[in-house]
């Protein structure tokens, strides 16, 4: 319990003057705590209450606004907290726009945030707080307001990552933060912060330690194993936001920025140069509109329908076919480009299509989203270009451990797990196979760790719009990137064999040389 491991840090003297005040919803934990608290620290002044901590906060200030003028109780000088982390999605969307409005937040809202906030405006000038709370705020875009007004609000002190190491049965990827209060909230306070992260790592250990705290002791960059057998890459640094106060928090260290900056220094653009990447088609109704068994509906399969492509297609340069059958799934796509753009089409001109689309009429309907938006009542919620579809374009899985990208020019249509790029310009096609190479590199492993490093379990990646938008091109001008076009398209040509995976190792070199690196 966070009251009964802070309490016993404070000497023996100081106890007597503590005063211990606790909020929780929960009256069962309640009356742990309270017989925990009073049989380990006999004397102790307490008082715990059964409250919501958002609504003493906002019942402290005036109009329920957090951040209005009003009279605050008597500051705290030591804060601890484990909030409760809960998505939107759980949250509602009525009650998450509630939150968002009164703590002053935008964009997605977990429940933490506000909780963050809250700590801000009870925590005395000096008072230091200690939170546990999910590592995610620190690098996804929903994120963005809260680093903010963390940046503002308090004075950081230390931020720990601990990642993927499963700290306690309860942890969903979790960080502790260390901040002290500030009186000036006009100004970000970004200077000094120490930062800490801990992952796991396949890196041959040179160093053993108990358990995953001591392992924090050790060294930067220092490879520690446990006795489970996991072994942890540890660093330490300084929290680095490229000097953007929304902007994602990182790890800085000497060596980080050193390979950083030999990366800048030959990187002629980004992926973003090339075009938007979009997430694929949302039907919101899936079991409708996306299956494998088409053709044996009774009354023939309908027009309409399209390959999809998904993450079961995963497979670098080229899309892999599926040794499962269930896997290879198609699209009923009801979409087409007039004269006035994208619409949908006239169901009676495809009568196979009606037919089908026409049992499921009353599940269609009930996504009202659709209705309200002025859409028909079989659209697909997110269909994007029909035109698009056609074009050449640089596909990969929302999530893995490894990079996996491969270029499609069958037409498919990608599924909402995959996210895709095509080239906005026809005349720079060769930008897609030298983003293909350089997306399914080694140096792209490191290069991802060291800007972004949003890790799930297991190793496994984020690789989401915001951060492959960042993946560095060298100058397609150059002689080395041309070489590295015509081998990426003689890998696509010859996959799959053996040929092709050394021509693939070759590639990986090549890529590190042309961003003035080695392996």
């Amino acid at each position: 319990m966070l009251l009964d491991a802070l309490i016993d840090q404070l000497p023996l003297n100081i106890r007597k003057w503590v005063e211990v005040i606790g909020y929780d919803t929960d009256s069962d934990a309640m009356l742990v705590a309270e017989q925990r608290l009073r049989q380990n620290f006999p004397g102790l002044s307490l008082h715990l209450e059964q409250k919501d901590f958002l609504d003493h906060v906002l019942n402290l200030q005036g109009c329920g606004d957090l951040f209005s003028a009003g009279e605050l109780q008597d500051s705290f000088h030591l804060v601890i907290a484990n909030p409760p982390y809960v998505r939107t999605q759980v949250i509602g969307s009525q009650q998450a726009q509630k939150i968002a409005q009164s703590f002053g937040l935008t964009g997605r809202v977990d429940l933490y945030y506000p909780f963050l906030l809250g700590i801000s405006k009870i925590l005395s000038i000096d008072g230091v707080a200690g939170v546990i709370t999910s590592n995610r705020f620190m690098t996804t875009k929903s994120g963005q307001s809260i680093r903010r007004e963390l940046l503002y609000r308090f004075q950081i002190s230390h931020v720990w990552d601990f990642g993927d190491t499963k700290l306690f049965d309860a942890a969903v990827l979790p960080s502790v933060l260390v901040a002290q209060g500030i009186h000036d909230t006009r100004h970000p306070h970004t200077d000094g912060i120490n930062y800490t992260s801990i992952y796991e790592t396949d890196a041959i250990a040179t160093l053993d330690s108990n358990d995953i705290i001591s392992a924090l002791s050790v060294k930067n960059d220092t490879v520690v194993a446990i006795p489970d057998g996991r072994r942890f890459r540890v660093q330490h640094g300084t929290l680095d936001n490229s000097g953007d106060i929304e902007g994602i928090w990182r790890i800085a260290t000497q060596s980080i920025d050193k390979w950083l900056e030999t990366v800048k220094a030959n990187t002629w653009g980004i992926f973003r140069r090339i075009g938007k990447i979009r997430v694929g088609v949302k039907s919101t109704a899936d079991r409708v509109f996306i299956r494998n068994d088409w053709s044996k509906l009774p009354y023939g399969r309908p027009e309409l329908l399209r390959p999809l492509i998904t993450r079961h297609n995963a497979r670098r340069f080229k899309a892999n076919t599926p040794s499962n059958p269930k896997q290879t799934k198609e699209i009923l796509y009801p979409h087409e480009v007039t004269e006035h753009g994208r619409s949908a089409v006239d169901l009676s001109l495809y009568p196979k299509t009606a037919r089908y689309l026409e049992q499921y009429r009353d599940i269609l309907k009930a996504r009202t989203y659709v209705i309200d938006a002025g859409r028909r009542w079989y659209e697909l919620w997110v269909p994007h270009d029909p035109v698009a579809w056609s074009s050449p374009k640089l596909v990969f899985p929302d999530i893995s451990d490894k990079p996996v990208f491969w270029i499609d020019t069958d037409g498919g249509i990608v599924s909402g797990e995959c996210y895709w790029l095509r080239c906005e310009n026809d005349s720079e096609q060769d930008l897609l196979w030298l983003a293909l190479a350089v997306a399914n590199s080694s140096f792209i492993e490191v290069f991802y760790d060291h800007r972004f490093n949003n890790k799930l379990y297991a190793g496994r990646r984020r690789f989401i719009t915001q951060y492959v938008e960042q993946f560095p091109l060298p100058d397609p001008e150059g002689k080395e990137a041309k070489v590295i076009i015509a081998l990426t398209k003689e890998i696509y040509a010859k996959l799959p064999s053996g040929e092709a995976d050394c021509l693939a190792e070759e590639l990986d070199k090549m890529i590190w040389r042309v961003f003035g690196l080695v392996i």
